[in-house]
């Protein structure tokens, strides 16, 4: 028997097309707002922001707002930055100066930058100066947070 039996699995190639274009279309368009949005900041050089080897996505900027912003109420246990959203996102940017040192135990890089002001507080609720901006290794920004990264002591 040479004829194919049509199961669960079989591959419709004009619908995933379909699919893909649509994916396409809407990510291309969901860039074009990201850009906007992100040229409404009042930051200068901000397009440093979305370099290949230095880029910050909305996501990512609503991840770091969530999470260490001292107006959003939650996660209570980390650093809240202090400072207002475009001299935040400046110190983001001017993060890139710094070299990129290896993130103990990930594959990830950090860059600590001391803003040599109040840039918010760390855990300890101590006023810090300095902040963390971890990326991948191709520069995408992945998270930032106010002072460093605690060191776990391994020596028990």
């Amino acid at each position: 028997m040479d004829n194919a039996v049509a199961t669960p699995n079989t591959f419709n190639e004009a619908q995933w097309l379909q699919v893909l274009f649509l994916l396409a279309d809407t990510q291309s368009w969901l860039h074009q707002m990201q850009q906007g949005l992100m040229g409404q900041l009042p930051v200068k050089h901000r397009k440093k922001l979305l370099r290949q080897g230095w880029y910050l996505s909305a996501k990512v900027l609503a991840h770091i707002l969530e999470r260490h912003y001292y107006k959003v109420p939650r996660h209570p246990l980390t650093g809240k930055f202090t400072l207002p959203i475009p001299q935040l996102v400046a110190c983001i940017r001017d993060a890139a100066r710094q070299p990129p040192e290896p993130v103990p135990r990930s594959c990830h890089l950090q860059r600590v930058w001391d803003a040599g002001t109040p840039v918010g507080y760390d855990p300890a609720g101590n006023t810090v100066t300095t902040l963390t901006v971890i990326a991948t290794t191709s520069g995408e920004i992945m998270t930032a947070f106010p002072g460093t990264m605690q060191v776990q002591d391994s020596s028990g």
